[in-house]
């Protein structure tokens, strides 16, 4: 079976923070690029820059989000696995 990224919840909550450590480089790229943009605040590319600076900020909240949620999932696992064996003992026991 081929290795992929989601193989497992730890995985998956890796592969988000790859996600958001590479946002945040661009981010600080796409800060440099608007501060030398050229004082003409009307320009498409101005626009475009700041459309994708925003873009990136809602991206960046919703990898948060699922960062979150990966980590409720497993807290969650070990809470159903936890219990699962205290079940296995209390019944061997």
């Amino acid at each position: 079976m081929a290795h992929s990224p989601f193989d497992s919840i730890e995985s998956a909550h890796e592969y988000v923070r790859l996600l958001v450590t590479q946002i945040h480089d661009v981010q600080h790229s796409l800060a440099d690029d608007l501060a030398n943009a050229p004082a003409d605040n009307g320009s498409r590319q101005d626009d475009a820059l700041r459309l994708v600076d925003y873009k990136l900020h809602q991206l960046e909240r919703h990898l948060a989000t699922s960062a979150r949620i990966l980590n409720d999932l497993r807290a969650l696992r070990r809470l159903l696995l936890g219990e699962r064996t205290r079940t296995t003992q209390e019944i061997r026991g």
